[in-house]
């Protein structure tokens, strides 16, 4: 998943230190320290930074930046961020106070057609939602292929009381991986690309070399099956996740912010990597980003037009598209997203860059996470798709070899196989987290989140499919709601007794 402590202010308390020549070192412990302490301290920071002099504005730059000078000097970060100018502004956003959600005592709206055979999931969801206080959330239940349940639950946008609908969209985050996975290998099928295809052979990026730097020669050994598995070689706990350092990067490169995908793949083709690609798992949104930029080199199209037009259209799903950042260009549909835990970054897009605003309007931008995660959809155009893979023999979405291909259990990597080289219980395919079941079958699934969102795709073994979102990222006990209606969500699916025989899809 992506994930709300991914962002560049919370996640990056192992960052490594960039040296002059380019070169990635692991940082000692107190520099990890340092880095960790000024970057828990950023509040502080930012507000004893009122008027950002010398342009270092953001808290980022503010504790971030002395963690790479007294490492490195001359760091390349470093001198991104005070080169940055006094366009950068560490100021509060006025209109940033907390919106509760539902909470104890509190009815929940509700939307959608009810059945009484599926009681279950009304029961869970109103419960959930109000009990864990949240503004609103949306699930959809396939059985072998029907779409049997679509209903919403509280509010869309909680300041005009507009209920959550069936079909309103949310960001889905990591959840577009899986989309990206299986688009990249129906062309696999086509033979226009094999899965061991060296990615950076079909790149026309050319590396952002630091003064002296040299390209790492292991990155000609990174394929797409290495990025679909997450095993290309980096590692954001040992330096960073590049997508979240939008201001840092476009600046190195001496571009206005925010760093576009190719920006982002340009700079990191000029570090070295972490790991030999294919020695273990480490999850990348990176590689999911050259995934998309793959996409668009062999198919000759846009990476948001083919998914739509060839894509998604096939499978019958029209509405769903690619995210926009700032609250202005919220799609028609489209839910509000009202984060929780740490609310204010530092924009990266929009007009107050370098200002305080709420996290999931500018303080990264969405529009550079387009494979990896930048989707927006609805409950039921994720059931559509799941269980298109799922019954991908009616469906043809993909072939059988090609399915077993996706989930099978990777060589290397503790994702696959723990240290002791016995099987973990799960693992990582190609798009999907996989449970092997005793009778053969798999349970398959996806999580997403980012601030102000949390969503969860289920292939379950026995023909279900459902999908939940919420426009929210953490619940009143300060866990992700994903994870926490998870085995809900199957105590539910459990405790129906008879499936009806309807098929929403077809209204």
């Amino acid at each position: 998943m992506i994930g709300l402590k991914q962002s560049a202010v919370n996640r990056q308390a192992g960052w490594g230190i960039a040296s002059a020549g380019g070169g990635v070192h692991n940082a000692s412990l107190q520099m990890r320290v340092c880095c960790r302490t000024m970057l828990i301290a950023t509040a502080a920071c930012c507000a004893a930074w009122p008027s950002a002099p010398e342009g270092r504005a953001s808290a980022l730059e503010c504790a971030g930046v002395q963690c790479f000078q007294k490492a490195a000097g001359t760091a390349a970060l470093h001198d991104a961020a005070a080169k940055s100018g006094p366009r950068l502004v560490c100021a509060a956003v006025g209109s940033c106070s907390p919106v509760e959600g539902a909470g104890p005592g509190k009815a929940v709206v509700s939307t959608g057609k009810q059945f009484p055979a599926l009681k279950p999931f009304d029961e869970l969801m109103e419960a959930f939602v109000r009990d864990n206080e949240l503004p609103g959330a949306s699930l959809a239940v396939a059985k072998d292929g029907r779409l049997v349940y679509a209903r919403g639950f509280g509010y869309a946008d909680v300041e005009q009381q507009q209920p959550v609908q069936p079909h309103s969209l949310f960001r889905i985050a990591s959840i577009s991986k899986p989309f990206t996975a299986v688009a990249t290998l129906q062309l696999v099928e086509q033979g226009r690309l094999r899965l061991d295809t060296p990615v950076f052979d079909l790149l026309p990026h050319k590396p952002h070399l630091a003064k002296g730097a040299s390209v790492d020669p292991r990155l000609g050994q990174v394929t797409i099956a290495h990025l679909l598995r997450h095993q290309g070689g980096w590692d954001r706990k040992e330096t960073i996740d590049p997508l979240f350092h939008a201001i840092e990067i476009a600046t190195v490169l001496g571009k206005p912010p925010p760093a576009t995908q190719d920006d982002v793949i340009r700079f990191m083709m000029g570090w070295q990597l972490d790991f030999d690609p294919g020695k273990r798992y480490v999850y990348s949104n990176l590689g999911y980003c050259l995934l998309g930029r793959v996409i668009e080199q062999v198919t000759g199209r846009r990476y948001g037009d083919y998914m739509v037009n060839d894509f998604l259209k096939p499978l019958g799903i029209e509405s769903m598209r690619l995210g926009k950042t700032l609250l202005r260009d919220r799609a028609e549909h489209e839910v509000k997203y009202y984060p929780k835990g740490d609310r204010l970054g530092i924009a990266v897009t929009g007009e107050a860059i370098g200002a305080k605003v709420l996290w999931p309007y500018g303080a990264w931008s969405i529009e550079s996470f387009d494979s990896f995660g930048g989707w927006i959809a609805s409950a039921p155009d994720l059931v559509r798709f799941g269980s298109a893979v799922d019954r991908y023999s009616q469906s043809g979405i993909l072939k059988k070899k090609t399915v077993e291909a996706m989930i099978e259990r990777p060589a290397k990597g503790h994702f696959g196989n723990d240290e002791e080289g016995k099987p973990d219980a799960t693992h990582y395919g190609c798009g999907w987290s996989v449970r092997p079941m005793k009778n053969g079958t798999t349970n398959r699934w996806h999580t997403g989140s980012l601030s102000g969102t949390s969503t969860i795709l289920v292939l379950r073994h026995d023909g279900l499919c459902w999908a939940v979102l919420f426009n929210t990222n953490l619940t009143a006990d300060k866990k992700k709601p994903s994870s926490k209606i998870d085995p809900l969500v199957h105590k539910a699916a459990d405790a129906v007794t008879a499936w009806p025989s309807h098929d929403l899809f077809a209204d």
